[in-house]
This record gives C-alpha cells, sequence and structure tokens, in this order.
C-alpha cells in the first residue's frame, strides 16, 4: 500500500508544521476573542460587572495520595507532566481576561449540611471520600489558573456568565456543558424550581426551548455578583474527545435540519472534494474527518459551537471559582451527592434516560477511538491540543498512547 504524502514527511518536519498550526490556530482564536472583549468592554457600566472581591490567593497545591472513582478516569495526580511543547501551547492559549475568581467558600466536608442525616445513602467513608475527591479537584484547577491565566483584569462580563444557569430555591448556579448531562441536568433544576413534579414528565424541547429556567446574565449588575458570592457553583466536565465525538453524533449523523443547514452546507462545500448537489443542498452526510478539518481550521467556514466548544471557554472556570467539579463518567454518584448536600427532596435524583437518538449507543471511549481511526496521526494530535487546557484543568489522562 503507498504510503500518504503525510507519512513521507520527517518526523522534526511534522513536529514544527504541527507546532506553527496549533500557535496560528490559537492566536486567531485570542484575535476573535480579543474582538468580542472589546465589545463587550465598550458596553454600558450594566454589562461590566466589576467585583469588589480581592483576587483570589491560590494556594500551592499539595500532591494528593487520593484514590479517583473509578469511572472518573483522572490520573494520578502526582504524575501529572507538561511537556516543554505543551508548555508553550499553554502560554499561547486565549487568555481568560481576568484573575477575580469568586467563591461562595463552600465546602462539602464542613458544611453542616453535609452531616451524616443529609447525605441519605451514602456512607460516612464514601461521603468523606468523594467531598476529598472534589476538592482535590477544585485545587488542581486553582493551581492551573495561577500558572497558565493568570491575568491583571479585575472585571467580569456579561458574557463571561451567560451559560450559568440559576436556581434561587436551593442557591445553585449550573454552567452548563452539552453532551454532559446538560439536559438532565436542566430537567433536575426545573423540579427544584418546583416547575415540574418529576424528571421524567419533562421532554427535551421542554427544557432547551422552553425558557423555564433563569440565566444568570438576566439579572443585574448586583444580582449577578450577589449570586456568585453566595451561591454553590456547579460544572460537570466529560472526557474532551469523547464529548466532542458525541457532539458530532448527535448533530451529524442523525436528522438535524438545524446543525445540517448551519454547519453541514459550509463543512461540506469547503472541505468536500466534488460533493453532489443535494450534498450541498441538505448538508446531510458530514464525515467525521471533515467536522474535524472544520474543527482545526484557522479559517473556518462558520463560527464554533456550545457544544463542541472547550468547557475552560464555555464557563471559565478561572474567573468562577466552582464550588463543585463533577464528572460526566461518574455522574449518578456525584450528582445524587451534590443533591444530598444542598438538602433537595430525599426522593429527588439525577435522571439517567437518554431522550435524544435513544436508539444509539451512548459514546463511549471505545465508540471515541473507533471515529477518530478515521483521522491521521496528526488530526488526531491537533485535535487532542485544541482541548489540552481541558485537559490539563479537569486531569483527564490522554486517550491515545500514542500522544505527546
Amino acid at each position: 500500500m503507498p504510503q500518504s504524502d503525510e507519512a513521507r514527511i520527517p518526523q522534526d518536519a511534522i513536529a514544527l508544521k504541527l507546532f506553527l498550526d496549533i500557535r496560528q490556530t490559537l492566536s486567531t482564536q485570542d484575535r476573535e476573542r480579543g474582538k468580542a472583549d472589546n465589545y463587550l468592554d465598550h458596553q454600558s457600566a450594566e454589562g461590566l460587572l466589576s467585583s469588589p472581591i480581592p483576587p483570589m490567593q491560590f494556594p500551592h497545591f499539595e500532591k494528593s495520595r487520593l484514590t479517583a472513582t473509578p469511572e472518573s478516569r483522572e490520573q494520578d495526580i502526582g504524575s501529572l507532566h507538561v511537556s516543554k511543547r505543551h508548555r508553550k501551547l499553554l502560554k499561547t492559549s486565549p487568555p481568560i481576561n481576568h484573575t477575580n475568581n469568586v467563591s461562595s467558600s463552600s465546602s462539602f466536608s464542613s458544611s453542616p449540611i453535609s452531616s451524616s442525616s443529609h447525605s441519605g445513602s451514602f456512607s460516612p467513608e464514601s461521603w468523606k471520600k468523594l467531598s476529598d475527591i472534589l476538592e482535590t479537584r477544585r485545587q488542581l484547577m486553582k493551581e492551573m489558573c495561577a500558572k497558565y491565566k493568570s491575568s491583571i483584569s479585575r472585571t467580569i462580563t456579561r458574557h463571561h456568565v451567560k451559560h450559568l444557569f440559576v436556581e434561587d430555591k436551593y442557591k445553585l448556579l449550573y454552567c452548563q456543558v452539552p453532551k454532559a448531562g446538560c439536559s438532565n441536568w436542566k430537567r433536575t433544576l426545573m423540579v427544584l424550581a418546583g416547575q415540574a413534579p418529576n424528571t421524567q414528565s419533562i421532554k427535551h424541547d421542554t427544557v432547551h426551548y422552553g425558557h423555564h429556567l433563569k440565566k444568570l446574565d438576566s439579572f443585574d449588575r448586583q444580582g449577578i455578583m450577589h449570586r456568585l458570592e453566595t451561591y454553590t457553583k456547579v460544572i460537570f466536565v466529560r472526557e474532551p474527545l469523547e464529548r466532542m465525538v458525541s457532539a458530532y453524533r448527535d448533530k451529524f449523523e442523525n436528522p438535524n435540519n438545524y446543525y445540517h443547514s448551519l454547519f453541514g452546507k459550509p463543512i461540506i462545500s469547503k472541505y468536500r472534494v466534488n460533493p453532489s448537489w443535494a450534498a450541498l443542498k441538505t448538508g446531510s452526510g458530514v464525515t467525521f474527518k471533515e467536522f474535524v478539518q472544520y474543527l482545526l481550521d484557522v479559517h473556518r467556514p462558520v463560527g464554533m459551537d456550545i457544544h463542541w466548544e472547550q468547557v475552560n471557554q464555555l464557563c471559565n472556570p478561572c474567573l468562577i471559582d466552582y464550588d463543585f467539579i463533577g464528572k460526566f463518567e461518574n455522574m449518578e454518584e456525584e450528582s445524587n451527592f451534590l443533591l444530598r448536600w444542598t438538602g433537595a427532596p430525599p426522593n429527588l435524583t439525577l435522571p439517567s434516560f437518554k431522550d435524544r437518538n435513544p436508539n444509539d449507543k451512548r459514546t463511549s471511549m471505545q465508540i471515541t477511538q473507533k471515529y477518530f481511526s478515521q483521522v491521521s496521526t496528526l488530526e488526531r494530535q491537533r485535535v487532542y491540543d485544541f482541548y489540552y487546557m481541558d485537559y490539563l484543568m479537569f486531569n483527564y489522562s490522554k486517550p491515545f498512547k500514542d500522544l505527546y
């Protein structure tokens, strides 16, 4: 079988090309986000939220001996290593223009709510173990932000909180991360707010298009800052490449007029050789390789989307000090831990049903690896680099052995 042109390129040349591509991609993202921030910075004072809270003092992160939950695919904290090449990548990545971390200073292990009487099915030992794991995640996040995302700015804009949903009764702020249990968490928030008797009765369109949940950016400056300072701030994350494959399968392999029209048409037009008239008209049938080409393109024919945007860009964890960083891979246990800690009704648990394309298998790492076998080694490395900050911040191990 003849070698591809890419395979004939010397390894040093590939590495150089990779670095230059990454640098160009990230500098372009930086400029684009800079334009957006400049636009926001010129808005009225109501749009700029200057926090009275001083910047968080990041403690030195102690290497933990804790064992992660088996399902979470977290790597041993002590084995964390950032290569010289990735250190350069992190230094040239899009900056988060702030250091003002907002915290409610809650502690799952010390709060009176977290006593055994509120822990439901959790034994004192399992409660303590999970509390320690969650605190370890928070401390790691602080360490990564201190190293790679420090800045002199002291402002928060509405743009930074636009993905946070508000539940006032139980004082929760939830940052939505699509493809990481987002729909079921929104259902749970609606039940907590008294808008539905149970999660099973809430349909998908009601969750996402019913406008039943309040968003943090809908409040005035005082309302936003009060909630950031006093509410429990929650985020659930997922293995980045697995989340990206899940988004591709959901939006491009199933009927979806919106995504096929808005994203499919320009993707097929730019990356497919001799596309058919039908493909150009409908935008259906985008291949995974074409989707990867779009994702890595410095000059994308259509912008990014919340379903595959990096989590650190969606939820701004270096600005907002999340009290609870949950993992999709251990969703049931960690969600119910959070619900018990907040004092939610004891019969309320996070639903586990899959209401979008229910006949499709959930995207697993095995399925993810199968999809990535369709692209080149260089493309796979570049996608990993695209999500590298998420891997670092949320402590996920490399999904492929040949990544560097």
